[in-house]
Formats: C-alpha cells, structure tokens, sequence
C-alpha cells in the first residue's frame, strides 16, 4: 500500500477546511500530494467571541458541511483522518453538544484542541527540515479566533505559545487589551533572547497577502515587513466591498485580511524581523503529517 489519501478537517474560527493529500511512498522528491482542499467560511467565531456560544443556525451549518466532507472522503478513499476545532469551539459552551451531535449524525469525531496542541501539529510539519540552523524563526499562524507563536532556534523548538488574538475577534471588537499587549511583551522578549528573528507566516491570509505583495521573492517564498506595511496602508483604504472588487478577494477574506495583517505587523514590530517567510503551511498539513507518522509507527511494531 505506496499510495493511500490521508484527509484533515479544520474547524477555525473564520471557515472550515477539509484538505486531503495522498501518500506516495514511492516518490522520490514529494512524498504528500495534494488531492483536494475546500474552505467553507461559516465564521463560527461571530457567535462564540459575541455571545459565548456557537448558535442552532450556524451548528446546523456546521453538521451540514461535516456530513458533506464525510462523503467527500468516502469519493477519495481516505484510509484516516483527524477533525480538529480550534479557538472558537473552545470558547463555545455549548461545544461538547454539538461535536457529540455530530459524532451522532455523521460518526465523524472532533477534537476540540487547545493552543498548545494546535502549535504542536503545526510544528509537525516537520518545519525544521527546512529551515536554515543558524538563524533564528517565529512561526506565527493567525487565525481567526487566535494567534500561535512558535520560537525556533538551532532548529529546535524552543516554546509555543497561544493568544486569543485573531482576525474575526478583532472585527467582533473582541480582543482584551491585556491579551495584545502579552502578545507584544513576549514576543519583545523573545527578540533580546533571539535576534535577528526571521518570521514563518502560515494561513489563508498571509498567504493571500503575500501573493497581493508587489515586491516579493517568489521563487524563495519571502517578502518584506515593509512590503507587508505598504500593502496593508493600501487594503485599509478601502471597505470591504470595494476590496473584492480591486483585490478580487472572497467576501470573508475582504473583511479579515486588515486585522490579520495588522496582527502580522505587530509580530513584526516587536520581533525587529525585516522578512518574511511564507511556505503555505497550516495546521491542516500539520494534521496529515502527523496522522501519517503515526500510521508508519503502526506499521513498524
């Protein structure tokens, strides 16, 4: 069995994702190959950082989009797969009786993960195989209920860490001033520790942005914080509709692409990083990797 499709269910904050890779063992250059990746912006975090709880609308919605994934990786014959909800799940009160409804209706079980948890998939990505061990990287994933920091030295792991600050908090106006201003604070320390900080941007919307950027290395995935700065000097110029019309943006993305880049430019400020890299890595990839470790592990004993 060289070839078998793994598949990743990510329950954000700001859309849902379902993304599935095939395995080629056999391949000499790319072991994961990308067979389908569909993002549904639901936007559960709307309700969870406003009322505390996901609402009967948007957990019908919900199940409506996990019973049509379960066909989807039926079609694609997927021999495993991992449902993780992040940070607007874990505010939810009511997130315990909505996984277990659809564990009910569709015998797909999801995790509701923490912080830690969620930068410890991401980091399976096995990150640190490309990156350079004699600089120092701030993994930053900002999603739409939260922001995960990793701090990578010598290609190790040195802490991770996870704030309630994300783009669909910031449009729901939901963000704690102290939750910010820790973010700021340790991160400004973390650059005395380690300097010359070289920043990992992962998400839809840095990836987004750095394809909007006008000055970029494209071959080397990288662009500028300033190049960053200038294109989000422009985006906030104008509303949201206008955005989907100049920037061809999905509507959800023409709202959160501001707040997101707002968040990559304070990580950049007190980081004192100057570039930025972007590998198109999330916590989706992370998923698959780690499922298929794990599955070889299995297949070792």
């Amino acid at each position: 069995m060289s070839k078998v499709n793994y598949a990743a269910i990510d329950i954000g904050s700001n859309a849902v994702r379902l993304l599935i890779k095939r395995v080629n063992e056999e391949a000499s250059d790319d072991l994961f190959t990308k067979e389908l990746l569909l993002r549904i912006p639901l936007r559960l975090g709307q309700d969870a950082f406003t009322t505390g709880e996901i609402s009967p609308g948007k957990e019908k919605k919900l199940l409506r989009v996990i019973k049509a994934f379960r066909q989807l990786m039926k079609v694609f014959d997927v021999v495993d797969y991992r449902a993780c909800a992040t940070s607007a799940m874990r505010d939810a009160c009511n997130s315990e009786e909505i996984t277990r409804t659809i564990y009910e209706k569709t015998g797909i079980q999801i995790e509701v993960i923490d912080g830690q948890e969620e930068a410890r998939i991401v980091y399976d990505n096995h990150i640190e195989n490309m990156l350079n061990h004699d600089k120092n990287y701030i993994y930053v994933d900002v999603g739409g209920g939260s922001t995960e920091v990793i701090l990578i030295n010598n290609g190790e792991l040195k802490c991770s860490k996870s704030y309630n600050v994300g783009t669909v908090r910031m449009l729901n106006g939901s963000v704690r001033e102290e939750d910010l201003e820790a973010m700021r604070r340790e991160i400004s320390a973390a650059a005395v520790q380690y300097p010359d900080l070289v920043i990992i941007g992962s998400g839809g919307n840095i990836n987004k942005l750095f394809r909007l950027a006008e000055e970029k290395d494209k071959k080397a995935s990288v662009f500028t914080v300033d190049s960053l700065r200038a294109l989000y000097d422009s985006l906030k110029q104008y509303t949201p509709e206008e955005r989907r019309k100049v920037f061809k943006l999905k509507p959800d993305r023409a709202e959160v692409i501001v707040p997101a880049a707002e968040i990559f430019l304070n990580v950049a400020t007190c980081s004192k990083s100057t570039n930025i890299w972007v590998p198109t890595i999330g916590l989706a990839d992370g998923i698959i990797d780690s499922l298929y470790t794990r599955n070889l592990e299995k297949k070792r004993d």
